[in-house]
């Protein structure tokens, strides 16, 4: 078990996990999104337009982020309950191994399992929002992810893994902006619609300092790839939770998703390559 400081309990039943993601959710998200209404109006309210590329392309190429079109800032949303960035209790930032690209397994003093599902290898490239057309990569900056496993838990805090850290990893970006992670896909738990979160850091050294941190996000998984997941064994308890959700109506991409929903290739089979530009 790592050693951490546990600022209370944190095992929860997937009933409970769900009761308290939402009410932890929904009071932060609405502050957040009231400051960016309050922003919009400061600023003669000009529309927010995230970066356009081809149509039908749900996000630009992370290979070449300097596609035409107006830059906003990716749509800041809550951590949500699990952080593990010390803002709710576990702290695994800090962890010696928390710096990987692989995050399928636990690493330190974990129990040390491994998350099982289709794998996913997902690539976020983080670039300058004020330059022209999302044209200019942030090197240098971090990334830290972390998503549920295929049963919808969350290492450190659910029930049952508590003592995993795994889907959990931070890296820095590279000179073209990339941060690339292999995973699993997520599962789909009661209430949310499958995602990934990730917070971006300036430095690397903030990042491992749980410090600093310069914005707080959601990528969103295509419906018709979620479908095709959830099909294969071991997702079983996610058909129902996605059949009762839409992208449009959950509770966090529901005011907007375009610029939160990923470019995803791939199959069941053989895996799935995601990719988003985040520009901060």
């Amino acid at each position: 078990m790592p050693s951490h400081d546990h600022a209370g309990p944190h095992e929860h039943t997937a009933h409970d996990e769900h009761d308290r993601g939402l009410s932890y959710d929904l009071p932060v998200l609405a502050r957040r999104r009231m400051i960016r209404l309050m922003a919009g109006a400061g600023a003669g309210l000009i529309p927010l337009v995230g970066c356009t590329s081809e149509e039908g392309a749900a996000s630009p190429d992370p290979a070449s982020p300097d596609s035409p079109g107006e830059c906003a800032t990716i749509p800041e949303e809550t951590a949500g309950p699990f952080p593990g960035d010390g803002s709710n209790g576990v702290n695994v930032l800090r962890e010696s191994g928390v710096v990987r690209g692989d995050i399928t397994s636990s690493f330190g003093d974990s129990a040390g399992g491994t998350a099982e599902g289709v794998p996913l290898t997902f690539t976020l490239t983080v670039v300058d929002a004020d330059s022209a057309g999302c044209g200019t990569p942030k090197a240098g900056a971090a990334v830290y992810v972390w998503h549920c496993d295929r049963d919808g838990a969350y290492s450190l805090y659910s029930e049952g893994v508590t003592e995993e850290n795994y889907l959990r990893g931070v890296q820095e970006t590279d000179d073209k902006g990339r941060v690339t992670f292999r995973s699993v896909f997520p599962g789909c738990y009661p209430g949310r619609w499958p995602h990934i979160h990730f917070e971006v850091y300036g430095s690397l050294a903030d990042a491992t300092a749980a410090t600093a941190i310069t914005n707080t996000s959601q990528l969103a998984l295509p419906a018709d790839v979620c479908e095709a997941v959830y099909a294969t064994d071991g997702y079983s308890g996610s058909v129902a939770n996605l059949r009762r959700l839409s992208i449009e109506t959950d509770n966090i991409f529901s005011d907007g998703y375009d610029r939160q929903l990923a470019t995803v290739r791939g199959n069941a089979k053989e895996g799935y390559t995601a990719t988003l530009v985040v520009p901060v």
